[in-house]
């Protein structure tokens, strides 16, 4: 199983919580200097006051978006090195096993998920521009910028949403699994700590709390894929197909990733049935396709059951 595979390595609970703060600190704090030195070279040059910093959104324009969005996924870069390295020297475990079960990475399914994700984007997008609501778009999209967007984000973005999910759905998933001996607690845990993560977002501001719905309820589509598949392809795949998608195809100015992409979005920000359909309707979809790809069978253990330690490793 996915989650046994820790009892497999030095699976301490005091590990995973000291890797998790540490894993923390390289993400937030020095994942955020070179963000910090630009800014600071970029105010004192233009003599403007730190009282910018109090305006969360200020901050992401006083660079051009894509350079905004390069020093954003360095820290996501620091934070994924850091979380290899935690993995490899205080817990002895090859980053496959914290992947998958399967012997080697099952790229297949990474490419499944990536392109389930994109292409309903893309024609959800493409629906919405050309035939309901095309007055809520502009078209953007110049060469020179976006071409300089297509390389950092194919590049960054997948090591973004790579080190959420090695976080998320492997290291604190089977962190939790192995000390609860469940799979259940876990899958609940993560995917309100994920969606909790995304509290600073600006849509968050933006659409209210409800947004929440959203962010969380994506944590354990995520959680629940990877459970029943016993391995991260398809939420590593699904993850970076959104994103990457996101990013490259439409933005907005009450967004977190505010780019040079081909679309915006100039509607006014309501948060209603766009918020509760995902989580409602497409997920469950996405996950009825998945299951009948993949054959998935005996839900109620895979998300519900005990985890049984060999007798060897049966105490912390």
């Amino acid at each position: 199983m996915f989650i046994a595979q820790a009892y497999n390595y030095l699976h301490d609970i005091w590990r995973y919580i000291v890797g998790f703060f540490i894993c923390l600190f390289a993400w937030q704090i020095i994942g955020a200097f070179p963000f910090g030195i630009a800014l600071a070279i970029k105010m004192f040059k233009d003599g403007q006051g730190f009282e910018l910093l109090e305006d969360a959104n200020a901050i992401m324009t006083v660079f051009d978006s894509n350079l905004t969005l390069f020093l954003m996924m360095l820290g996501f870069i620091i934070g994924m090195i850091a979380l290899y390295l935690i993995i490899k020297h205080l817990h002895k475990q090859p980053l496959l096993r914290l992947t998958t079960t399967r012997k080697k990475m099952d790229w297949g399914r990474f490419f499944f998920g990536f392109g389930l994700i994109a292409l309903v984007t893309i024609g959800l997008t493409l629906l919405d521009y050309y035939y309901l609501n095309p007055d809520d778009y502009v078209v953007q999209f110049q060469w020179g910028p976006f071409l300089i967007l297509a390389v950092i984000a194919i590049l960054m973005i997948p090591i973004q949403t790579s080190f959420e999910e090695f976080l998320f759905r492997g290291y604190l998933m089977q962190g939790i699994g192995a000390a609860a001996r469940n799979k259940w607690l876990p899958l609940v845990i993560t995917s309100v700590i994920f969606g909790g993560m995304h509290i600073a977002n600006p849509e968050v501001a933006e659409l209210g709390y409800i947004i929440m719905v959203y962010y969380i309820g994506t944590g354990f589509f995520l959680g629940i894929i990877t459970l029943m598949d016993e391995g991260m392809e398809l939420a590593l795949g699904f993850h970076a197909g959104n994103n990457l998608v996101a990013a490259l195809l439409v933005t907005a100015d009450w967004t977190v990733f505010q780019t040079n992409s081909v679309l915006k979005d100039i509607s006014e920000p309501v948060a209603g049935l766009d918020v509760l359909i995902p989580v409602l309707v497409v997920y469950p979809i996405f996950l009825g396709i998945m299951a009948w790809r993949y054959k998935w069978k005996n839900w109620r253990d895979k998300l519900f059951g005990n985890i049984t330690p060999p007798p060897e490793n049966a105490t912390f």
